[in-house]
């Protein structure tokens, strides 16, 4: 597999890079330096670092699952061990977290590569929006850190598997399968002609080019949303959100608004929401832990890079409707 030259000398800066950021946060003492700034873009820059710094790993992960499943994963593979019915399909697609324990920013490019590889749009986007929720690690955290809420701990993994099959069999009728991903020139003609290996590259090594490449396409949007949510979250007046959290209706639309633009990783949410636990009701709580990990800034820039434009607002609407309406029934009949 040979790449052009352009793209190497890329890959060899942004490697570079990379180095050395991680040479001088090893090797540097920053405490020695004096920076005259305004202490809110300091606590941006901490912000900012710490999402990128917790994503990493994760992006990491994924990309690499997703390398795999590019080398290893043949359609004909996907369609043996799917169930034929679209709306029977749903049920296992949303269980697939139990095995698979990724976060909300890892399972961009895991689903991408699934769908490219003949998995249907409805499926990929259930198993989009219940893996960062539905697996043991995340379990644990939330299992953890409301010891003494078990409803809290056992509603966000039911309520997200009801609006995980919510969310598919809506995207099922309103879009029937139609392809929404948008595609590279180059994965235009590679769909064209035949998919037999590369001659004299082995299944690792295409597997761990397809990784690199993967990995730099999806930081700069990581970086871009990052930033975002770190801007944000230095800016927000949070006692606005305090104001308004004891409404039952109202409480959990702003978590809502709060879980997408905090944009914290699932395995490490439960921490926050606990820390509202005497200002918001349980079902605020509730949809804070459910929709972030579905929805955040991070991986909408992400969404909004690798799928068309309407499906993403589609997507983002489909989501915000299925969460907010069932935390209210549940709170009506559970809590």
């Amino acid at each position: 597999m040979k790449k052009p030259a352009f793209s190497i000398v890329k890959e060899s800066l942004a490697l570079a890079l990379i180095g050395l950021f991680i040479y001088l946060f090893i090797f540097i003492d920053f405490g020695s330096f004096q920076i005259d700034a305004p202490k809110s873009f300091l606590n941006l820059n901490t912000i900012f670092l710490s999402i990128v710094l917790e994503a990493i790993p994760f992006i990491l992960l994924g990309v690499f699952v997703s390398a795999l499943i590019q080398s290893f994963v043949s359609e004909e593979m996907i369609q043996k061990y799917l169930p034929k019915n679209a709306v029977i399909a749903l049920f296992p697609a949303a269980l697939l977290g139990i095995i698979f324990p990724v976060c909300e920013c890892a399972i961009v490019p895991i689903v991408r590569r699934l769908i490219k590889k003949g998995m249907p749009l409805h499926i990929g986007i259930v198993f989009l929006v219940s893996a960062p929720i539905l697996n043991p690690v995340v379990f644990a955290s939330t299992y953890y850190a409301f010891q003494s809420s078990k409803e809290i701990v056992y509603g966000r993994m039911g309520l997200a598997f009801i609006v995980a099959i919510l969310v598919g069999l809506a995207v099922y009728l309103i879009f029937k399968n139609r392809d929404q991903l948008k595609w590279t020139r180059e994965e235009l003609v590679g769909r064209t002609v035949s998919s037999e290996p590369v001659k004299g590259v082995s299944k690792w090594k295409e597997t761990l080019f397809h990784a690199s490449d993967e990995f730099f396409e999806m930081g700069k949007y990581l970086i871009l949303g990052a930033f975002i949510a770190s801007v944000f979250q230095t800016f927000l007046d949070r006692s606005l959100l305090t104001d308004l959290g004891s409404s039952e209706f109202l409480s959990p639309a702003i978590m809502m608004a709060f879980a997408y633009i905090l944009s914290l990783c699932s395995e490490a949410d439960a921490f926050v929401a606990a820390s509202f636990g005497g200002t918001f009701t349980a079902g605020s709580l509730l949809a804070f832990l459910v929709y972030g990990p579905m929805i955040d800034l991070k991986n909408t820039i992400m969404l909004f890079a690798f799928f068309r434009a309407k499906f993403v607002f589609a997507f983002i609407a489909i989501v915000t409707a299925a969460v907010y309406l069932s935390v209210l029934v549940y709170q009506q009949v559970i809590l």
